[in-house]
């Protein structure tokens, strides 16, 4: 997300993509809030405050995100 970007629009969009078939995950990162939207089909969206990492498991197996290198 952009600092330009609007967070509701934002979400409507990853709300409208995970929607469609074969996607599986994903993650909107607010940098400015230090929040991290987690989206998976079928699932409540999970938000992450200040996470330190951000696991891909179990879609992307092994995959972390270390978010020091983010914000």
């Amino acid at each position: 997300m952009s600092p330009s970007d609007n967070l509701k629009i934002l979400q409507e969009k990853m709300t409208e993509y995970m929607a469609e078939p074969g996607v599986k995950l994903g993650w909107l990162i607010d940098i400015k809030q230090r929040k991290v939207y987690i989206y998976r089909p079928g699932i409540l969206t999970e938000c992450l405050e200040n996470p330190e990492i951000v696991s891909g498991e179990p879609i992307l197996p092994g995959f972390v995100l270390k978010m020091q290198k983010v914000w």
